[in-house]
């Protein structure tokens, strides 16, 4: 009978126990902080899990690569021991670093030919150059420009890849001739103060822009280029954009570039009925943005060694010159995990709107863009 009692006691408070719990963590509003904030605290916990995430993937991948690069060099060991002769390893390295010595030189001259062409109608050729690191998503990107691309000729498209990420080369080479990749060479350590450590990747990118910008007008000899990175969207008529603005670029030296993006374009604050506007603002957009040799001429001396897009803002860079933008972004970003942690994508970024229709820019007067003429359009 007591036995039968402290079962009935036990199961009694064991229900009082769940019916307590239920209503303070369940079914209770916490009274100290509404829904919404509740929901955001969500969100960033969330947010900084992926985060977490990616970085571990990414120190897997860069492992997985430093295990591959000791296999390789085990592999070669083994070729050389098996030869019985020192010497003939040497010479097969030697007959390597040739062979691909006479693939660049051949890579040099292709582009080089490709950049020194004339059209049949006299119009430009302006390459493109893609960006990309260790993001495997870049095929997204390369997608959409070989959709949109009117003419190989006129825009021939250059990935340049920093990081040694094979999973990406590998994704980038799936695209054959279509494409030119380039790889930049220096993977060595950047010094970095000690107290920006954390911000390492600032440097390595504005190691990377250099390197890349320097072989595309230098090297391959073009006059004019479109930088775009790993992580963008690009409308239907980004090349027309550009193909219409060039023009006005090359004839304007109050200008000096001319960017896909605006900053304040959010939907709702754009106006969506007017497609075709286009502005002269003093600050620079960057994300997806056209430039010349004379341009990267004058800047390549200097170039920093981080920080570059806050670096080409200074008034030591800008020299009171102006870049053209749209009323509605050619471009929207979709990289929200990179190298500034996604900071201001939910906020921000992933709310620009991104031009849907059809702007025939190449058939419209663009001279209002002009200084003088600008001037006079916006009083």
């Amino acid at each position: 009978m007591r036995k039968n009692q402290f079962i009935g006691f036990a199961f009694v408070s064991v229900c009082l126990w769940a019916l307590v719990t239920y209503y303070l963590f369940l079914d209770r509003p916490l009274n100290h902080k509404p829904d919404q904030q509740k929901q955001i605290q969500i969100q960033e916990h969330l947010s900084l899990l992926e985060l977490k995430l990616n970085e571990q993937f990414l120190d897997g991948e860069k492992l997985l690569q430093q295990l591959r690069n000791i296999v390789k060099e085990q592999q070669l060991s083994v070729r050389v021991n098996e030869a019985g002769a020192e010497g003939r390893g040497v010479g097969e390295e030697q007959q390597l670093e040739k062979q691909q010595g006479e693939k660049e030189d051949e890579q040099v001259n292709r582009m080089r030919s490709l950049a020194e062409e004339v059209l049949p109608d006299g119009g430009p050729v302006i390459a493109v150059l893609v960006f990309a690191c260790n993001r495997i998503t870049v095929n997204k990107c390369i997608d959409q420009l070989l959709k949109y691309r009117p003419a190989r000729e006129r825009f021939p498209i250059i990935v340049s890849q920093d990081c040694g990420h094979r999973p990406t080369a590998d994704v980038i080479e799936l695209y054959g001739d279509e494409i030119t990749r380039i790889e930049q060479p220096d993977q060595s350590d950047i010094p970095v103060p000690p107290k920006e450590k954390k911000f390492k990747g600032y440097f390595k990118i504005a190691r990377h822009y250099g390197w890349a910008l320097n072989y595309t007008f230098f090297k391959f000899n073009f006059d004019t280029v479109i930088i775009v990175e790993d992580d963008l969207d690009i409308a239907p008529d980004f090349f027309e954009y550009f193909l219409g603005t060039y023009p006005i670029l090359k004839r304007d030296p109050t200008l000096w570039c001319v960017s896909a993006w605006n900053d304040n374009g959010k939907a709702g604050l754009v106006d969506e009925n007017a497609p075709d506007l286009l502005y002269r603002t003093d600050f620079f957009p960057g994300l997806g943005w056209m430039l010349t040799k004379s341009v990267w001429a004058e800047l390549a001396p200097k170039w920093p060694s981080s920080y570059w897009d806050d670096w080409v803002r200074q008034p030591e860079q800008r020299r009171n010159r102006a870049c053209i933008r749209p009323e509605i972004s050619r471009t929207r970003t979709f990289g929200k995990i990179g190298v500034s942690n996604g900071h201001f994508y939910e906020k921000h970024l992933k709310y620009i709107k991104l031009n849907e229709k059809f702007v025939p820019f190449t058939q419209k007067n663009l001279t209002y863009l002009l200084k003088d003429d600008f001037d006079r359009f916006v009083m």
